[in-house]
């Protein structure tokens, strides 16, 4: 693991301690960790959105459709 130092004024600092403390964080290195890692989902999860977005219609979403989605979901829980 590497190091990286950061600068943040005392009201952002604050608030990093205030988050530390009370959801239960062991360091701000852990919290600002949390808060990438949701940046990178956040990020694919758009990316993802707008692949979906721009690519070709296959057909009607009815329920036989959402049906078959859960069915999917379903099978690769239990995996």
């Amino acid at each position: 693991m590497s190091t990286m130092n950061i600068s943040l004024p005392q009201n952002l600092k604050s608030f990093v301690d205030e988050q530390v403390t009370g959801r239960g964080y062991g360091t701000s290195s852990e919290y600002v960790r949390e808060l990438i890692r949701r940046d990178q989902d956040r990020l694919n999860l758009r990316r993802l959105l707008l692949d979906g977005a721009a690519s070709a219609a296959t057909g009607p979403l009815d329920g036989d459709y959402f049906a078959s989605l859960r069915e999917r979901a379903r099978g690769q829980q239990s995996e």
